[in-house]
């Protein structure tokens, strides 16, 4: 009997797992809900930076910034987004075996000796790019900087890499991230910040050429180019914490999804052994009577 106690100890072990997992994937999906909106919301003022730069672009001016000046890579940036906790699947692994990729990329274009900095945002992916080789490579911690960080947290985080850049103490910034496609598919993504590249804000200059007519700039396209582009690369950094977040939470809503299945399965092949063993006391028992019966 004391097999069939230990067995519903474990029984309602699970079935208190079971209601966890449910009630966790249900938070997860209401999280995923919430940052699919604010992508939502980003996305205007997105499309009218971008048709901003892309009508720029339509004129053929040569722009100057000091945001698109290539130099001589000898520093490289890397800034890896992973999550603040956990129970998401192999979330964080995924991006930090993208981050692998990214890094051995980078020694292959530019050399053994280039120095890498590296800033995690997020505690669980801050603690596996700290056991990496130290050799050329250093790890920086923002404090307030993390995987749950605010939008002025964000724009403050953005002015910093790009002060970094602008001042050589960084000669390319790259950032690693999830990008969220949809609720059931993610994708551990690699991409340029600094110095921003022509391809990344020219995607919708494709026919704006002769819309382009009906514009007149002032005071002229390059101060404009110059004001709109720190706008430009801001907002891309918006959109990638928020990708990321909506990332994670997808991520464990079907890691939730995984837990709560084999919690069921679990619990229907303990409901069957305490069954069997029930069965079994039960018989052993009227074997007992029978025998005492007969006995007299």
């Amino acid at each position: 009997m004391a097999t069939l106690k230990a067995l519903r100890i474990r029984i309602g072990s699970v079935k208190s797992s079971e209601k966890i997992t449910g009630a966790m994937k249900m938070i997860s999906s209401a999280k995923v809900h919430k940052h699919e909106m604010e992508l939502k919301k980003l996305v205007p003022f997105r499309s009218q930076v971008k048709s901003i730069m892309a009508h720029l672009l339509a004129t053929d001016m040569d722009f100057h910034s000091p945001l698109i000046m290539e130099r001589e890579v000898k520093s490289v940036g890397v800034v890896v987004f992973g999550s603040d906790d956990g129970l998401c699947g192999a979330y964080n692994i995924n991006i930090f075996k993208r981050l692998l990729i990214e890094l051995a990329s980078i020694h292959e274009k530019y050399g053994k000796d280039v120095k890498l900095t590296i800033f995690p945002v997020g505690k669980k992916i801050a603690k596996a790019v700290k056991k990496l080789p130290s050799k050329n490579l250093s790890v920086e911690v923002i404090p307030e900087v993390d995987s749950k960080m605010e939008g002025t947290t964000v724009n403050d985080f953005g002015h910093n890499l790009r002060n970094r850049f602008l001042n050589g103490e960084l000669d390319l910034i790259e950032v690693v991230y999830m990008n969220f496609i949809s609720r059931s598919r993610q994708v551990a993504k690699a991409e340029q910040l600094f110095p921003v590249s022509r391809e990344a804000i020219e995607g919708e200059a494709s026919g704006v050429a002769d819309v382009n007519k009906l514009y007149i700039f002032e005071p002229d396209p390059n101060t404009i180019f110059n004001e709109v582009l720190p706008m430009f690369v801001l907002s891309t950094l918006q959109e990638i914490t928020i990708e990321n977040r909506a990332s994670e939470q997808a991520a464990r809503v079907m890691a939730m999804q995984s837990a709560n299945d084999n919690a069921k399965k679990l619990l229907e092949s303990l409901q069957i052994e305490f069954n069997k063993l029930r069965q079994e006391g039960i018989t052993t028992e009227l074997l007992d009577i029978l025998g005492g019966q007969t006995e007299k």
